[in-house]
């Protein structure tokens, strides 16, 4: 099938906050060696071969010039303006001896594999090559985020998972923008759509872009799983190994944690972590990843009773992690210093290195600590005063192992002649066994008595 798209271009627009730009990587693209078994783009002395039961959708830029083509059962060329093929009579200088090259098979490329996306935070970011760091989960697109195929490109791309749908804010495909769950739908349902969409969960657009300047979850937390199955974890060798929230991996950096209030802006401060810092020369090697995340807190280390949102900045600087350690220690001095115009109330960091830096976070932790603890004590004593809750006796403190106070007897109440002194038992037994009164006898059973209430019938008691 062979059709022409009406190709229209991308407008640098600014995203709501926080919104950020992924765009996928691989394409399905004629002219891009690298989808060619032979590693260069078929020439007029070559024979094309497609594998006959792939479905493919071929997006073609130029005019080309072939020996023979053979086509799959199911499958499209989107033709740019003044693209097509034609069949050279005879050699084409330069082209070799001619070789038969296969395009190879896109079938495997999922959606949620982190390696084959890139982030930005605007689309003139994405033209200018200007990409972000992010954790795993979030490499992949999030329900906020707007998605980008490139312009002049087709790919074919697998979006089965464990959900039903996929939600993002946005979809752009051959530069047309689809930002409504029923027309992105149409598109779905064409030739186009069905070639480069397959697999059990739909991509649904029209998701409201995050509404909270501090951020708002991801939403790939469910597909952790399946996004880490895509990812292999490399061998370590810093001290000590850090685990960021979202990502599949240990990794040797920094980890930043940001404690804010009601005035912070992520978007802002992510715009003031590269302007003041990662503009410097020595930083420029460095990775930086900002994000929203929920951590576990967990009772006493164990268990786990609920998740606090905070801001995570992960750092990556190779293994000796010396630059990616100095940045974090200015990133926690630039908090303490405008932390309260920035709307963050703390922040700490740990490195690889084994390093902790200690921030306006810690200290509020030990002194809201303090004060929680001095509360306690303050209401323990109200109580004690009020009668409510009484303090043991000191001889109850006193008492030993065997339950009684040093040099007095224990009061047991009364005595029991059955159970505290069973060798009186007999005595007893023998006043009422004599043979005018049989009413009370002791067998190896038990004891046996006769109830004179009902004479008539005998009822036995076995102790």
């Amino acid at each position: 099938m062979l059709k022409t798209p009406d190709v229209l271009f991308l407008f640098c627009l600014v995203g709501a906050a926080n919104t950020l730009y992924k765009q996928w990587i691989p394409d399905t693209n004629y002219e891009n060696k690298t989808n060619w078994d032979k590693s260069a783009v078929p020439c007029g002395n070559d024979i094309v071969q497609f594998s006959a039961q792939r479905q493919v959708s071929v997006f073609v830029e130029t005019a080309h010039a072939l020996q023979e083509m053979r086509l799959p059962v199911n499958g499209e060329f989107i033709l740019n303006s003044g693209a097509g093929f034609h069949v050279l009579a005879g050699q084409e200088p330069g082209c070799g001896q001619g070789v038969v090259t296969q395009f190879k098979d896109s079938e495997p490329l999922q959606w949620f594999n982190p390696a084959l996306w890139q982030t930005a935070a605007t689309q003139e970011d994405l033209q200018h090559g200007k990409f972000l760091f992010s954790v795993h989960e979030e490499s992949v697109p999030c329900q906020y985020d707007d998605v980008v195929f490139k312009t002049h490109s087709s790919f074919r791309v697998d979006t089965s998972s464990s959900q039903t749908s996929i939600l993002v804010k946005s979809v752009s495909v051959l530069g047309k923008i689809f930002g409504t769950r029923s027309e992105f739908s149409k598109y779905l349902s064409s030739r186009s759509g069905q070639l480069q969409f397959h697999g059990s969960s739909a991509i649904t657009v029209g998701n409201p872009g995050c509404g909270d300047p501090t951020g708002c979850d991801c939403g790939n937390s469910v597909n952790h799983q399946q996004i880490c199955s895509t990812v292999t974890c490399s061998s370590l060798s810093c001290k000590m190994p850090l685990h960021p929230v979202g990502h599949c991996c240990e990794m040797c950096g920094v980890i930043i944690t940001i404690q804010y209030a009601a005035g912070f802006n992520l978007q802002n401060y992510r715009q003031r972590i590269y302007q003041l810092f990662l503009v410097l020369p020595e930083y420029k090697s460095i990775q930086l990843g900002i994000s929203k995340v929920f951590k576990q807190q967990r009772l006493i280390g164990v268990l786990p009773f609920g998740t606090i949102p905070e801001i995570q900045v992960v750092i990556l600087d190779g293994e000796q992690g010396t630059q990616s350690e100095a940045l974090a220690q200015e990133i926690v001095k630039d908090a303490r210093s405008h932390g309260s115009t920035l709307g963050i109330t703390g922040a700490e960091f740990q490195a690889s290195s084994g390093s902790n830096g200690v921030g306006v976070g810690i200290v509020v932790g030990a002194v809201f600590g303090v004060l929680i603890l001095i509360t306690l004590i303050i209401i323990v004593i109200a109580l004690i005063r009020k009668g409510v809750v009484k303090m043991p006796s000191l001889n109850s403190l006193k008492r030993n192992s065997d339950g009684e106070n040093f040099g007095e007897p224990l009061d047991h109440g009364f005595e029991n002649p059955m159970f505290d002194k069973p060798d009186m038992i007999p005595d007893i037994l023998g006043q009422y066994s004599s043979e005018t009164n049989k009413s009370i006898s002791m067998t190896q059973t038990g004891v046996h008595f006769m109830n004179p209430v009902y004479d008539e019938n005998e009822t036995d008691f076995n102790g």
